[in-house]
């Protein structure tokens, strides 16, 4: 079975980012951000008292310290600095999540920091790290240093795939600092191959591997609600959708 995780609680202060609580109901699993990339914590607590409401499971979602590029800018971080940021953050959003009578779900790096967990494998026992002091499965990639690690070290773990973002020749997501609207019979299309066939194109036409556990839906993306409704549609029909 499939599950649906979305990034959320990305607003800051005055500013505003997507409408989280409009796309609660068409996925399983929300990622909050805990004040690093994105967020605040009257944000952090919105965000966790929405998600309860909505019957979904809540999880964390560290990012680097990088508000201005929202995370999706390449820092050089040690192991025990990855180990302290994901903790502290994780940490922070969990005393909300219990204030609310919830239990934190899962643990979902952000941005760049996902991204140098795929390939460096400092950054993905730092988050490994985490993970195992606070007992908490993480949303990860598959065929790479992230499920090399967690693999061996027994880390619970299920691998996602980005149902609004290219791929390169290597079967990675390209992050990039601003997502492109991206037409809902698009996605739904390449979600169901990603499922059902294991692969995804990538920008240069080239059919690469891929494993879909978990579909990630984004809510900066343009037209964001409409492409998480269009997702939970069809793997609802299909039959594949994990019930919350």
């Amino acid at each position: 079975m499939v599950t649906i995780n979305c990034d959320m609680g990305e607003a800051f202060g005055i500013y505003r980012l997507g409408d989280d609580a409009a796309c609660m109901p068409f996925v399983t699993h929300a990622n909050i951000a805990c004040g690093f990339h994105a967020s605040d914590p009257v944000t952090m607590r919105r965000t966790v008292k929405d998600a309860r409401q909505a019957g979904i499971k809540i999880g964390a979602h560290p990012g680097l310290p990088d508000r201005e590029g929202f995370g999706r800018r390449r820092m050089e971080m040690t192991r025990e600095e990855v180990y302290a940021l994901v903790l502290y953050q994780s940490g922070a959003l969990q005393a909300f999540v219990r204030s609310e009578g919830g239990e934190l779900s899962h643990i979902k790096p952000h941005g760049s920091l996902f991204g140098m967990a795929q390939n460096e494998i400092h950054v993905a026992e730092g988050i490994a790290d985490a993970a195992e002091s606070l007992g908490l499965p993480v949303i990860a990639y598959s065929d790479c240093c992230m499920s090399e690690v967690f693999t061996r070290r027994g880390i619970p773990f299920s691998c996602e795939f980005y149902a609004d973002l290219d791929y390169g020749d290597d079967g990675r997501q390209i992050i990039s600092r601003e997502h492109a609207a991206v037409p809902s019979a698009v996605v739904c299309d390449k979600v169901l191959r990603a499922v059902k066939e294991g692969v995804t194109r990538s920008v240069n036409g080239k059919d690469v591997a891929v494993v879909a556990e978990s579909i990630c839906v984004h809510s900066d993306t343009p037209d964001a609600l409409e492409v998480a409704k269009a997702v939970h549609e069809t793997l609802k029909r299909e039959g594949v959708l994990e019930a919350v």
